[in-house]
C-alpha cells in the first residue's frame, strides 16, 4: 500500500460505515419482531378480559331470584336480587368500597338508568356496596345490552349483556314478586324517586324550603335527600340523609365534603329570615362543615 493509500484510509472506512448503516436502516424500519406481528391490533386489558370471560347465572329460589353475573371460578362481579313477597331490586357490587357521602348508585345498560339508593356502610353479608330499591318498571329496557353500575366515582361494567332468556325470566320473577307484595308493601308499584325511599318504604311529606342568613345559605328538602347551596355552590350539592320524624318536625343527618351534616326543623310560628317581614311557620339548624346556622322553612 503505497502513501497515499495510506493517508486516504480514515476517510474511506467511515464513509462506507456509514454507507452500510444507510442500506440496513429502511430494513430495520419496515420489519417487525415476531413478538410484534403476534400482538393482535385490538388487544384486551385485564379488565375486558375478565369480562369477557364473566357469565350470567339465574338462581332461582323460593325466598328470592338472584341473577349474577360471575367469572369462570364462580366470584361474582355483580348481582341482582328480586326477593319474594316484596316489591324490591337490590343490587351488589362485591367491588365496590363504601363511601360515607355517598348513598346512589346507578345501574343500567345506555341510555337506560336507574338510581337505587345506596348503604353506605356496606353489605357485610355480599361484600362490596348493595343498593335497593322498587322494581324499575323499565326493568327489562336497563338489563338490554352490556350493563354497568356507577357508585360515587368508581364503575362496574360495561359487562356483557345477558342472554334475553335469562333477562326474560329474571323479570317475570321479579314482577310476580312485585305484584305479590303490592297490597302489603310500603312502595307503591310504579317508580319511585330513591329521594323518597327509605327501609324500603316511601316517605311521605311535602317538598320544603329553607333558607339562612349571616352567612347566606338556602336548602331544598325532598324526602331524604337535602340539597344544600351557597353563594359559592349556587347550582347546590345534594346530601342523601338519613331522615327520622320528631314530635316537632324531622331530622335529617348525613355527610357532606367528608363532614357531619345534619337539619333539624321545629314548629315556629312566626320564624324571620332577618331580612323581610315574611314569617315563616318552621325554623331550622344546620350543622355543616363544622358550623352550625339558623333559618327559616316554608313549604316548596
Amino acid at each position: 500500500m503505497d502513501v497515499r493509500m495510506r493517508n486516504l484510509l480514515p476517510i474511506i472506512i467511515p464513509v462506507m460505515l456509514l454507507s452500510a448503516c444507510d442500506r440496513q436502516e429502511p430494513a430495520r424500519r419496515g420489519s417487525s419482531s415476531p413478538a410484534a406481528d403476534a400482538q393482535p391490533s385490538g388487544s384486551s386489558t385485564p379488565d375486558t378480559a375478565k369480562r369477557t370471560d364473566a357469565h350470567w347465572v339465574l338462581q332461582p329460589g323460593a325466598g328470592s331470584t338472584v341473577l349474577v353475573l360471575q367469572t369462570q371460578t364462580g366470584s361474582p362481579i355483580l348481582s341482582l336480587t328480586c326477593s319474594s313477597g316484596k316489591n324490591r331490586l337490590q343490587i351488589n357490587v362485591p367491588g365496590f368500597t363504601p363511601i360515607g357521602s355517598e348513598e346512589r348508585m346507578s345501574f343500567g345498560s345506555g341510555d337506560e338508568v336507574e338510581a337505587l339508593v345506596a348503604d353506605f356502610r356496606g353489605d357485610r353479608r355480599l361484600g362490596g356496596v348493595s343498593a335497593a330499591g322498587a322494581v324499575p318498571a323499565n326493568l327489562a329496557a336497563l338489563m338490554g345490552g352490556p350493563v354497568s353500575a356507577s357508585y360515587g366515582s368508581q364503575t362496574s361494567g360495561p359487562h356483557p349483556a345477558a342472554p334475553p332468556a335469562i333477562v326474560t325470566a329474571f323479570v317475570a320473577a321479579c314482577r310476580s314478586q312485585a305484584s305479590a307484595a303490592a297490597p302489603h308493601a310500603g312502595l307503591p308499584d310504579r317508580p319511585v324517586s330513591p329521594c323518597l325511599v327509605q327501609d324500603g318504604r316511601e316517605l311521605s311529606g311535602q317538598p320544603l324550603r329553607a333558607i339562612g342568613t349571616e352567612p347566606f345559605w338556602a336548602a331544598r328538602i325532598e324526602g331524604r335527600c337535602v340539597t344544600y347551596s351557597h353563594p359559592e355552590d349556587q347550582k347546590g350539592t345534594r346530601v342523601w340523609t338519613r331522615f327520622t320524624p320528631t314530635t316537632e318536625g324531622g331530622v335529617w343527618t348525613g355527610a357532606l365534603d367528608g363532614r357531619p351534616f345534619e337539619l333539624r326543623t321545629r314548629a315556629a310560628s312566626g320564624c324571620s329570615d332577618g331580612m323581610s317581614d315574611k314569617s315563616y311557620p318552621v325554623a331550622v339548624e344546620v350543622l355543616v362543615h363544622g358550623e352550625r346556622r339558623k333559618g327559616c322553612v316554608e313549604p316548596m
